[in-house]
């Protein structure tokens, strides 16, 4: 049985690729050097990774068309804090990056139907 083209999972996925890679070009025109992108592991994904001078930075990236359920950044809650700091922890536990200092940021990307993306990066959100 043939899969149906242009369901609301193929446009929401769609829509959170191409948020990653407004965020990815906001960050590093901020001057951040990304070190990876949709890293996973069984209990999640990160979604970049990045250096900040001496800091390495894990960045939770959200994207949404419209503000009825708040803004993008709005929408990483308490558990999902916790699961970031859970997923940082076993990609430290990975790789060999040392960094005197951690960083969880936030980069909410609001793709409206008409005008322009915004982009809203909160430095150590939580």
């Amino acid at each position: 049985m043939p899969t149906p083209q242009n369901t609301p999972l193929d446009h929401r996925a769609a829509l959170g690729a191409y948020g990653e890679r407004v965020a990815v070009r906001a960050l590093t025109d901020a001057g951040l050097q990304v070190l990876g992108r949709n890293w996973r592991c069984r209990d999640g994904e990160l979604d970049v990774i990045a250096r900040d001078g001496d800091a390495l930075v894990f960045c939770e990236v959200k994207t949404r068309s419209g503000t009825g359920f708040g803004q993008p950044a709005e929408a990483v809650t308490a558990a999902k804090r916790r699961r970031l700091r859970r997923l940082a922890q076993a990609w430290l536990a990975a790789h060999d990056h040392h960094a005197p200092d951690l960083r969880f940021d936030v980069v909410g990307v609001h793709v409206p139907a008409s005008g322009p993306v915004r982009v809203t990066h909160l430095r150590n959100a939580f």
